[in-house]
C-alpha cells in the first residue's frame, strides 16, 4: 500500500502555511525547564549566544530563546508561517530557508535549534549543514513535545486517532507523522507501542545521516490546562488533519469533543507532554 499524494511528506510539510494563525494560537509552548536542560546538555548558556532557530514556524520557540537572552535569527521556509511570525515578532530577524540548505555563513552560530521541525528535514543534508553553520563547540539541539502515553485518557485518544486514519484513510504513514504529532499513526507494519515514545524518536533522529554524531538526550515532562476547544484546535493543527480535509476533520473533532467532556466535565483539559531534547556538539 502506498501513501496517497495528499498525505505525502512534502504536502504535509507545506500544510501549516494555510493554518498559521490556528497553529500559533493553540499549539503548546515549552517549559522553562527545557531550556535549562538544553544549557546543561550543551554545557553553555543561551544568554548572549548566537542562536539559529530553524523551522521556526510562528515563533513559539524563537520567542522563548529570545527571552532567555539569546541573539536569535529564525529560519522558516513557509510563506504563511513566516507572515505569522513577522506579525507576532517584528523585532526578531527571520530569513526564508530550509534546514537542508541553510542561508547562513559557515561557523556563524553557537546553537542551531529545531523545535518540532527536524523531522521535516533530510538528515543526509541537514546534519552536515548544521555542523557547517555551527562554530567549534557549538550545539545542535532538537526537541519535540510528545504526548505522555502513560496517561490513560491521552493513550485512549491516540488510539482513536490511529483508528480513524486506519479506517477512513489507510495509508503507510512515514516517521515524520510520529514525530510531528507526538503520537504515532498506526499502520499494518508499524504498530508497536515503543514507536510512540521519546526513546524511539531519539533512535531515529539521525537516520539517513552519513555518520550519526555522538549525542545525548533527556526527557522533560510538563503539562498545561486548556479549554476543550483549544485542545481540539491543537489536534486540528497537526499536518495529518490539515491535509485530511475540513469535513472529515470536523467530524472527528466533534465526536472527540463529546468524549472529552465526559472525562473533563468542567471543560478544561490537562495536556501532559514529554519533551524529548537531543543535543549533539560540534567538535
Amino acid at each position: 500500500m502506498t501513501t496517497h499524494p495528499r498525505f505525502s511528506h512534502t504536502t504535509r510539510a507545506h500544510s501549516f502555511n494555510t493554518a498559521a494563525a490556528q497553529y500559533a494560537a493553540n499549539r503548546p509552548s515549552y517549559p522553562p525547564t527545557l531550556f535549562t536542560t538544553l544549557e546543561d546538555l550543551a554545557a553553555r548558556p543561551l544568554k548572549g549566544a548566537k542562536v539559529i532557530d530553524v523551522g521556526a514556524g510562528t515563533g513559539i520557540s524563537t520567542a522563548l530563546l529570545h527571552a532567555r537572552g539569546a541573539d536569535v535569527i529564525a529560519v522558516e521556509p513557509g510563506a504563511g508561517m513566516a507572515a505569522e511570525f513577522r506579525r507576532a515578532h517584528p523585532d526578531i530577524p527571520l530569513v526564508r530557508g530550509t534546514g537542508d540548505s541553510l542561508p547562513l555563513a559557515t561557523a556563524s552560530a553557537d546553537f542551531l535549534t529545531y523545535a518540532q521541525s527536524w523531522h521535516w528535514t533530510n538528515p543526509a543534508h541537514s546534519l552536515p549543514e548544521a555542523f557547517r553553520v555551527l562554530r567549534p563547540g557549538g550545539a545542535l539541539a532538537l526537541w519535540w513535545n510528545t504526548s505522555a502515553l502513560d496517561v490513560p485518557w491521552i493513550a485512549a485518544q491516540a488510539q482513536r486517532i490511529d483508528q480513524y486514519f486506519e479506517d477512513a484513510h489507510p495509508t503507510e504513514e512515514d516517521t515524520a507523522t510520529k514525530a510531528e504529532q507526538g503520537t504515532a499513526t498506526k499502520t499494518k507494519k508499524d504498530t508497536e507501542s515503543h514507536q510512540r515514545t521519546p526513546g524511539f524518536l531519539a533512535e531515529r533522529a539521525f537516520k539517513g545521516a552519513p555518520e550519526p554524531p555522538p549525542h545525548t538526550h533527556r526527557v522533560v515532562r510538563w503539562s498545561r490546562h486548556v479549554p476543550v476547544d483549544t485542545h481540539l484546535a491543537n489536534i486540528g493543527s497537526h499536518s495529518a488533519f490539515l491535509v485530511l480535509g475540513k469535513e472529515d476533520t470536523d467530524a472527528f473533532l466533534a465526536e472527540e469533543r463529546t468524549r472529552l467532556l465526559e472525562t473533563f466535565p468542567d471543560g478544561r483539559v490537562e495536556e501532559v507532554y514529554d519533551v524529548l531534547v537531543i543535543v549533539a556538539t560540534r567538535s
